[in-house]
């Protein structure tokens, strides 16, 4: 009985984690048919370069280090010339009680918004508001 308990106890843990696993939201709110070039990276991981096709969007979710550390840095680039361009820390932990949640990046004409989804144990929710501005 103790093995199984035990056993029940490390599939909730690895359940829970995989509900709230942190993630990063790219999408693409361009106009004009414009394509979104995207490319981000961690200590450990890159994902990218992408294409995103002006409308859709790319998600991804990771398992964070031990420490919760874990920090993603992206660039997106405007299409069709790809030159104009931003670079920013997409995803950080607050804390270590933190989970994270999915922080949600939207492209468009004037800028780069942004969003932080609210879930449990998420720390400081965020609503969508204007981040950053394209650099030429």
């Amino acid at each position: 009985m103790k093995n199984f308990s035990f056993f029940l106890f490390v599939l909730s843990l690895c359940l829970f984690n995989h509900v709230s696993a942190p993630g990063i939201r790219i999408a693409n709110e361009l106009k004009f048919n414009k394509n979104l070039w995207m490319r981000c990276y961690s200590k450990d991981d890159v994902i990218g370069p992408k294409i995103i096709p002006m409308g859709q969007n790319y998600s991804f979710y990771f398992g964070p280090n031990f420490f919760r550390t874990t920090r993603f840095m992206c660039t997106l680039k405007q299409g069709p010339n790809y030159k104009h361009y931003q670079s920013f820390t997409a995803f950080m932990f607050i804390s270590n009680s933190d989970t994270g949640g999915l922080w949600d990046w939207r492209a468009r004409e004037d800028g780069v918004y942004f969003k932080k989804k609210h879930y449990s144990f998420v720390q400081n929710p965020v609503n969508l508001h204007k981040k950053y501005d394209w650099i030429n």
